[in-house]
């Protein structure tokens, strides 16, 4: 096992037994990577595991801990064996979203497959950091439903304060690291060049999510006459009751004696799929509505704080961001 900060170990097995991946959704979350995932497994050329995130070059940014709802492989052989299904005629991809903000990933990417094509999302960043935010409450990541608070609370949980209690994935509450673009892209491209990198603007994907996807099928070199089904993913949803949501979340994870002795008797009573029916619907019915729309306010100053970012990205990837992300008086 890799230790934080460690690169992965050499590949022991270069032979035709081993599938290395030739391609890599590397983040942002929230702008579009499930849908595009989805998208793209579909296509008969190419091949994407079921675990969507497997997060294993980003090690510093995993969700640490037994909270964390889900299995990742530890260990280069285990990550490997994700690929092993994946025909000789296919091109084998994963979609890891915290690979983008991650300040190790690429990297280790490169380490392990130099000639890899990347793809990145992006997304105007007021709107990138409250679906953020929503999407950490919704996962329990976040405690604090208040967007303004929890960005506010950003200075105390850098010097380990003001942590939520039950959160998996703390780290992760910084919220202005997520919006650090041209920085994030820079990894990438000194390491793979322009012609391995394709960089996508949500807006683009939201607006005809087919057409940007034939471009990825381009980008990939895979035939891009294939149909291909339109995919909305990961809907943006708010919570109704604090207390509620995170009730049902310490049930769902097992968490105290009460909690895994109830969990322990419904899994010996139930299939596990009509548990995780019963739960989706509860979560769905009772616990999640649509979110209030954004206070007008703050995401105008989150696109002055923002304003030089999204400069430098426009300059960067030479396409005016400035205009289409109403930018333009953010001053």
């Amino acid at each position: 096992m890799t230790r934080p900060g460690e690169c992965p170990p050499e590949p022991a097995i270069h032979d035709a037994a081993a599938r290395i991946p030739d391609f890599f959704i590397v983040g942002h979350p929230k702008c579009g990577t499930t849908a595009l995932y989805e998208m793209l497994r579909g296509h008969p050329q190419i091949y994407m595991p079921d675990l969507k995130e497997p997060q294993f070059f980003a090690e510093e940014m995993r969700a640490g801990g037994v909270d964390y709802p889900g299995e990742l492989p530890q260990t280069l052989p285990e990550y490997l064996a994700l690929f092993a299904p994946a025909g000789p005629g296919q091109h084998a991809g994963e979609a890891s979203p915290s690979y983008l903000r991650s300040r190790t990933a690429a990297q280790r990417i490169a380490e392990l497959r130099p000639d890899a094509r990347i793809v990145a999302i992006l997304r105007e960043p007021a709107s990138f950091l409250r679906s953020l935010h929503l999407q950490f409450v919704q996962g329990v990541i976040e405690t604090e439903f208040d967007f303004a608070t929890a960005l506010a609370l950003e200075g105390e949980r850098r010097e380990g304060r003001a942590i939520p209690a039950h959160s998996y994935w703390p780290q992760a509450l910084l919220y202005s690291e997520h919006v650090r673009y041209v920085e994030q892209l820079s990894r990438y491209r000194d390491l793979f060049g322009d012609e391995r990198m394709l960089v996508l603007i949500y807006d683009d994907f939201r607006a005809d999510n087919e057409r940007t996807v034939r471009d990825v099928l381009r980008f990939l070199e895979v035939d891009d006459a294939v149909a291909i089904a339109p995919a909305e993913a990961n809907p943006t949803v708010s919570a109704r009751s604090p207390a509620l949501h995170e009730l049902v979340h310490l049930f769902a994870v097992g968490r105290g004696p009460a909690s895994r002795s109830l969990k322990a008797v419904l899994k010996a009573l139930t299939p596990d799929d009509m548990r995780r029916m019963a739960l989706r619907a509860l979560r769905s019915r009772v616990i999640y509505t649509e979110p209030p729309p954004p206070e007008e306010g703050l995401m105008r100053e989150l696109r002055k704080r923002y304003r030089d970012e999204v400069v430098a990205l426009s300059e960067y990837l030479g396409r005016d961001l400035v205009r289409l992300w109403g930018y333009e008086e953010s001053r």
